[in-house]
């Protein structure tokens, strides 16, 4: 079986083919940091305009890197959402079109489900999984259960961790994207230099807010008198952010203890599971609890076509099809 993904729901035109034998056979991102980095943020008018430009070019490498046509797919998968709908209309109506135009079935993707399935496509783990989602747009605690079923423990009420990690890199005029960047310079700063707060760090809060966090770090910017200060305040912003996940994650597994919910691993997923300093430390925290802990490779951490395509892969073996009248969506939480 093999299933055609697209993806278009922020800055990263992508289309990828993905078997049910879990075999990437092609995986084509065009990324839009270019049209972005002078504006420290992604434009939504632009980034709208590129998946346009972009998506026929991209999804014909897709299938001719993957040295297949239409007729070899079982079903084409697009991102539905949520996202910037300008970008999700460009893609979910290019895999409507090519669905309708090829007598496929289609397949309705949820962007964040399939962030959260994605590392079942390079690991055996079954469900029920305890998944940390952290992106440009999402921060999310949930118990996997299945292919659309979920257990929401925490979400963000307001800025997500990545949001931050750019922010924070723009007020320190680190340029864009500020996840890399801030890694990059934390390796050589001082993490003991500044004190910053741990927003909503309470006993049974599973919540996230960073927005304070992200405010405590323009007040200490502002009495930086060096470069020097600036790449130790980098440290201490990423260490917060790890001592804040590792909390949040020690709050969920104790919850599963609780309620005796016998989850198989903790996965985290998105953007931020590229960062391999927040990793690490999170690997180490759910060893003390005789748990696994899963990320897929950095290049399935951001926005991809073969989560996407392999989400459409789980769905199709569940006869999980969709009408072509379905409505693209900028908000669909998972629950």
């Amino acid at each position: 079986m093999l299933i055609l993904g697209i993806e278009s729901s922020c800055d990263e035109t992508a289309a990828a083919v993905v078997s049910d034998k879990k075999e990437i056979l092609s995986n084509v991102i065009y990324s839009q940091i270019v049209e972005h980095k002078s504006f420290g943020g992604v434009v939504p008018e632009i980034a709208a305009r590129a998946h346009l430009e972009k998506i026929d070019v991209v999804v014909r490498k897709a299938l001719s890197d993957a040295n297949v046509g239409l007729s070899d797919l079982e079903a084409i998968a697009g991102t539905c959402g949520p996202g910037l709908i300008g970008g999700v209309i460009v893609g979910a109506t290019f895999a409507k079109a090519l669905a309708m135009s090829s007598g496929l079935p289609f397949i309705a993707v949820n962007h964040i489900e399939a962030h959260a399935l994605c590392a079942r496509l390079t690991n055996d783990m079954a469900f029920p999984y305890l998944l940390m989602l952290a992106s440009g747009g999402h921060c999310q605690l949930c118990i996997v259960r299945g292919v659309d079923d979920f257990e929401v423990l925490g979400t963000t009420i307001d800025d997500s961790v990545g949001e931050a990690f750019d922010k924070v890199a723009k007020l320190l005029e680190l340029g864009y994207p500020g996840g890399p960047i801030i890694e990059k310079t934390a390796q050589l700063g001082d993490a003991s230099k500044f004190v910053l707060p741990h927003p909503m760090c309470v006993k049974n809060t599973m919540d996230f807010s960073f927005s304070g966090l992200k405010t405590a770090v323009k007040v200490a910017a502002e009495k930086c008198e060096t470069e020097r200060d600036k790449i130790d305040l980098c440290a201490c912003f990423q260490k917060t952010v790890i001592e804040v996940l590792r909390y949040k994650i020690t709050q969920a597994i104790k919850h599963c203890l609780k309620e005796k919910i016998k989850i198989s691993c903790v996965v985290m997923s998105g953007g931020v599971a590229a960062n391999q300093a927040i990793c690490k430390s999170l690997e180490s925290l759910c060893a003390e609890f005789y748990l696994p802990f899963i990320a897929p490779p950095i290049r399935l951490c951001t926005d991809n076509g073969a989560m996407i395509a392999w989400l459409g892969v789980e769905k199709c073996l569940s006869q999980k099809f969709d009408e072509l009248n379905f409505a693209p969506r900028p908000r669909w939480p998972l629950n």
